[in-house]
């Protein structure tokens, strides 16, 4: 009698360790149970991935000033003056010193301008090479542009492993497509999330934290509350990365909603066999035609038809590390042969160029940058206190079963 009781006592407070979240569901609207069952199964299934991608994003936030700590070396105590306003010949001093090591005529070159200080950093894109993301050699040189200080390959250091990884998980063209389209998923994730708690009666009681509840309560109540204070700025964040990892998918969207993007013009140099003009003079011919702008890039053509490529924000665009406005100069005659001025292009271009400092949290300088990272941290919580609910939810799911079959074994008698 005394066992019989003791087992009582044992399946009650199974039953008080685990509320009663199987009848809630049964319960609840067939459309709030199948929220609750796609909520699950997404977040089982992606919630990883997620975490991965945001806790790497976290990182990216400030990819810059994490790689310029890791190499003092590259940029000294005492920084030159900005490269705006440097000497303006360092560039081609620059370009110089890198075809003399790199021996590569139809190789390209690319130098950020952007806030970079006791150093010249550039990009080399050795020949064949196809777009941005192609393989390519990180390169610093000295203020004067007569030295390398550094050299190494995409993805061969930390930052830019981490930048593949939360690009295109390594994985390449694949992988952008991967997460490009988990992106989506995760968006009906954050969705259905919602959904399935939307309070029926009283808000108060639905957004409470009940700190002396039982473990299973207490990990409900802090996934709950992460993911709704942080669900409009994940949506955020998931949907500008959806469309910068699937650029067809936002070219159709703005298609349908805004406007038409209006396509980056390529012209091309007039093959004259001419003497190439200096990266100066390029630099010039753009002032000269976006004279308000300020320099971001410096794109550099190879031998052939290619013009010079040059990056500007222009007063108003939002990211001053990747703007919205380029100038194209013919690399033998400096004749400016096309341009692109943010200010003058259509809703397509206003959204577009927004979409990137959303993403990155550049969009209100340091305090939204800083609550970028911690949003890159939210995935991994979502994830863990999901997966610890959802374990010990089974536990206790399975432990009356287990205290019904106890009871119906049978006793052996004068045992002793």
């Amino acid at each position: 009698m005394g066992d019989t009781a003791k087992l009582g006592t044992r399946s009650l407070a199974s039953l008080q360790e685990c509320p009663p979240a199987r009848r809630r569901d049964d319960a609840g609207s067939p459309v709030r149970t199948w929220m609750r069952r796609l909520h699950l199964w997404l977040g089982l299934g992606l919630g990883g991935l997620f975490a991965v991608i945001s806790l790497s994003g976290s990182a990216l936030v400030f990819y810059v000033e994490i790689d310029r700590a890791l190499h003092p070396q590259v940029h000294p105590a005492t920084p030159s003056p900005p490269l705006a306003s440097a000497d303006p010949d360092m560039w081609d001093r620059a370009l110089a010193t890198g075809r003399a090591r790199w021996h590569d005529p139809t190789g390209k070159w690319s130098f950020d301008v952007h806030g970079s200080q006791g150093s010249i950093p550039a990009r080399y894109y050795p020949s064949p090479h196809q777009g941005h993301h192609a393989a390519r050699e990180m390169v610093w040189f000295s203020a004067d542009g007569t030295q390398v200080l550094r050299a190494e390959p995409w993805g061969g250091y930390l930052m830019t492993w981490l930048y593949d990884l939360h690009m295109h998980l390594l994985a390449g063209d694949l992988g952008l497509q991967v997460v490009g389209w988990s992106g989506v998923a995760v968006l009906v994730l954050l969705i259905s999330g919602v959904a399935a708690w939307w309070p029926r009666g009283s808000w108060r009681k639905a957004l409470a934290f009940k700190r002396g509840a039982v473990p299973l309560r207490r990990l409900r109540d802090i996934h709950k509350l992460s993911g709704l204070w942080s669900a409009a700025l994940l949506f955020v964040l998931a949907g500008t990365g959806v469309l910068l990892a699937l650029p067809e998918v936002k070219t159709q969207l703005l298609t349908w909603t805004v406007a038409t993007p209006e396509p980056l013009p390529s012209p091309t140099s007039r093959a004259t066999g001419q003497t190439r003009i200096t990266i100066r003079q390029a630099v010039d011919a753009a002032h000269r035609a976006l004279p308000e702008g300020r320099l971001a890039f410096i794109d550099v053509p190879a031998a052939g038809t290619d013009p010079f490529r040059l990056r500007i924000q222009v007063p108003g665009d939002p990211h001053p590390r990747f703007p919205s406005s380029f100038v194209f100069v013919d690399q033998y005659t400096g004749q400016v042969l096309a341009m692109q001025d943010a200010r003058r292009g259509n809703g397509a271009m206003t959204v577009s160029k927004w979409v990137r400092v959303l993403h990155d949290g550049s969009v209100g300088g340091m305090a939204t940058r800083i609550l970028a990272v911690i949003l890159g941290l939210v995935p991994a919580l979502l994830f863990v206190t999901g997966i610890l609910h959802w374990q010990r939810r089974m536990r206790a799911r399975r432990a009356p079963a287990r205290s019904k079959a106890s009871e119906n074994e049978p006793t052996a008698v004068g045992a002793i």
